[in-house]
């Protein structure tokens, strides 16, 4: 026997079977079966409290709900013809174990309300999951960091190298962009735990529904302003795929870091997270880095597609907002595996201190040249131009620039002295001069390390 429509009353015709299956969103929206049922148990219980039902009716209601739940949690529940969503499956497989008495808890309730509570309950957990896992790949980075403190490397601006800095620095670089990320996925919680139950298919609630009591049964920390808003509000959901966005363009950014570095020997990559090739028996390939920056194109696609379908919305609730759950599922799917993938990463990777140093080159410490004549009184924009003649003469013998004798140096400027080569043409004292907050010196390193733990230990 076909399952009842809960909009057919006012229908008599059949509906076409392709527009079934196009209007079916069972097939991904069944993964929020226990929020719905949790929804479902909080909202028997309020209607009871409103008088609606009677007690009785509530514990043979809430005692259905739990078998229901049961079948879900074993993997027996039977999807039958008609479900065209998770909640009209939930509510159909209650009355089939309870009776008429399952045709009450729908009084006063939307789906409308219903799914927006739904998603906001599925999205409050996942967002403290993928808190969870930012948390553990952050604590990966600073323990790399904090273990190799001392290790120097080649910085590079332009893809050139530029000055000497700390491995450690550089790890840091990439985990004060993931720490704002954490932040802001932190403070998005505050959006999304507000409670939409309640406030019917637009117009709000017709039976005097405690919504105060159903905050604190679903652990919301707020409740809608807005009935009409309430029901068709998907802010939470395209800030969340925004976050998403810019999370993966930051691994994107580490991916592509360590993609240079493992090509030019400067950190070697585990064998968990690299692939060989089909043809050459030589390669090793950096596959887990590679997808980490392929899936950003991923996460950007889904954040400006769900934007482009939000924009000309009327108010109030329409079936277009049914498409946002296929991209916040995969956008939750992938975030949960590329965090994992880089903490794996960032445990398993190896600096080459060899290869580290092999990248260092005196030219990098052309701006520590120039400094050494502003610590004598020259205004750096003199400096500056002086230690780039000091170049182009190197250049010009074909020497690097740390040979050039203080005379030569001193041909160009009589303020260089004898001390210059021990003063500039050292890269650990080039680092430990950079000692203002944020900087490469040990002690700000430690200092960044220190606050990013900080953060996320109190947490």
């Amino acid at each position: 026997m076909a399952t009842k429509k809960l909009w057919g009353g006012r229908f008599s015709g059949k509906v076409d079977p392709i527009m079934e299956k196009f209007n079916n969103s069972l097939v991904f929206d069944r993964r929020m079966w226990a929020v719905d049922l949790a929804g479902s148990m909080a909202y028997a219980k309020a209607i009871c409290l409103a008088g609606i039902i009677s007690e009785a009716e509530r514990d043979e209601l809430l005692s259905g709900l739990l078998k229901v739940k049961a079948e879900w949690a074993e993997d027996t529940f039977v999807v039958k013809d008609g479900d065209e969503d998770i909640h009209t499956a939930n509510e159909r497989r209650l009355t089939e174990i309870i009776g008429p008495t399952g045709g009450k808890l729908h009084t006063g309730r939307s789906r409308n309300d219903q799914v927006a509570t739904d998603v906001r309950l599925y999205l409050r957990e996942e967002t403290r999951r993928l808190q969870s896992l930012l948390v553990e790949l952050l604590h990966t980075m600073t323990s790399l960091a904090r273990e190799h403190l001392p290790l120097l490397m080649a910085g590079f601006t332009h893809l050139q190298p530029a000055q000497p800095i700390r491995f450690s620095h550089w790890v840091m670089s990439h985990a004060a962009a993931l720490l704002r990320d954490l932040q802001r996925l932190v403070d998005q919680e505050q959006r999304i735990n507000v409670l939409p139950l309640g406030s019917g298919a637009l117009a709000g609630h017709a039976f005097g529904i405690d919504r105060e009591f159903l905050r604190q049964e679903l652990g919301f920390a707020g409740v809608s302003l807005n009935s009409l808003d309430a029901v068709c509000d998907r802010d939470f959901i395209a800030e969340f795929l925004s976050w998403a966005a810019l999370t993966t363009v930051h691994l994107s950014q580490v991916a592509e870091d360590l993609i240079i570095y493992n090509y030019t020997k400067q950190v070697g990559l585990s064998d968990a997270y690299s692939t060989g090739s089909s043809l050459m028996p030589q390669k090793k390939n950096p596959d887990a880095l590679e997808l980490l920056r392929g899936k950003a194109g991923r996460a950007l696609g889904a954040a400006t597609g769900f934007l482009a379908t939000l924009k000309g919305l009327p108010r109030s609730y329409n079936k277009d907002l049914q498409e946002d759950k296929e991209p916040l599922f995969d956008t939750i799917d992938t975030m949960v595996a590329v965090l994992q993938i880089t903490t794996g990463v960032f445990a398993t990777l190896t600096p080459n201190k060899e290869a580290l140093a092999a990248q260092l080159v005196p030219e990098m410490l052309a701006t520590d040249l120039a400094e050494y004549l502003v610590r004598k009184g020259v205004p750096f924009r003199e400096t500056h131009h002086i230690s780039g003649a000091a170049v182009k003469l190197a250049e010009e013998r074909g020497v690097p620039l740390s040979s050039l004798t203080a005379g030569d140096l001193q041909a160009l400027h009589p303020c260089f002295g004898e001390d210059v080569a021990e003063e500039v043409w050292s890269y650990e004292k080039s680092v430990e001069r950079k000692n203002a907050p944020g900087g490469t010196a040990m002690a700000s390193v430690r200092a960044q390390i220190d606050a990013v733990e900080s953060y996320v230990t109190a947490l």
